[in-house]
């Protein structure tokens, strides 16, 4: 059977295309067959993560009605199938979100794990996505500005009868004014699952249109959306041992570190 995961968030920039996109590669070195698409017909920006841009088919020719969506699916790093949504202002011009939900059903045929990057807000292509994915992961920033944006995407997916898998807490770091794990989940009344540092790492990753979990597999962000894919499927994930220092370095630390 087939499994549809929403990533949503309350509003746009919190990171939420970064963890779709890094947990679906994630998921696909766990040998499942996975599918990301790039809901967001209007502000895409999926397939620069991927360093895709200016790829001939995609989603707004497929809700044109001049593709099909087999012809939008390309096979990413790991084997992940990418759907990208188009960045062009032409396409958008053409595409029609009112075939966006027929779309989503005959890809979630063709996979095991379809994993739908969510437009921010509430708009309709958000309202679709929060429709037909079966679970929804939140994802929001430890600020209380997130907040808000974040409960009212939970209620609506609620409604639409979504189950929340619960909340990925991104760009977490040590800030004495981030909201702690505790109190984001009294505000959204929802577990968080998984907590994503602050990592810089991910922007370089991003800049160089390679997904974080293959470029730095070992940094604190990928380490923790590789954790979270796993606890996803059930699976055990362990996590890379710290390097040891070796021993010269440390007597020369010693010998030299009063100094």
């Amino acid at each position: 059977m087939s499994l549809s995961i929403t990533v949503a968030s309350g509003k746009g920039g919190v990171g939420k295309t970064t963890i779709s996109a890094n947990l679906g590669v994630a998921l696909a070195e766990f040998e499942k067959d996975v599918t990301i698409l790039d809901a967001d017909i209007e502000m895409a920006n999926l397939e620069l993560l991927f360093g895709m841009e200016g790829m001939s088919v995609t989603l707004h020719q497929v809700l044109a009605g001049e593709a099909s969506p087999t012809e939008a699916i390309y096979t990413g790093p790991a084997g992940v199938k990418i759907i990208p949504a188009g960045i062009s202002l032409d396409g958008l011009r053409k595409a029609d979100p009112d075939v966006l939900e027929n779309v989503l059903d005959e890809i979630l045929k063709q996979t095991e794990i379809l994993i739908l990057d969510a437009p921010a807000g509430l708009g309709k292509s958000a309202i679709t996505s929060l429709a037909v994915g079966q679970e929804l992961l939140l994802v929001a920033n430890p600020e209380i500005s997130s907040m808000s944006d974040a409960l009212k995407t939970k209620i609506v997916a609620k409604k639409l009868g979504a189950h929340i898998l619960g909340v990925v807490l991104n760009r977490a770091g040590t800030d004495t004014t981030d909201l702690t794990v505790e109190e984001v989940q009294t505000i959204l009344e929802a577990n968080v699952i998984a907590t994503v540092p602050d990592d810089p790492e991910v922007r370089r990753s991003s800049a160089a249109g390679e997904p974080l979990v293959l470029r730095s597999p070992n940094s604190p962000a990928a380490v923790a959306i590789k954790k979270l894919a796993a606890d996803l499927i059930g699976e055990k994930y362990i996590p890379p041992a710290a390097p040891k220092e070796s021993f010269i370095k440390r007597f020369m630390g010693g010998l030299f570190g009063g100094r």
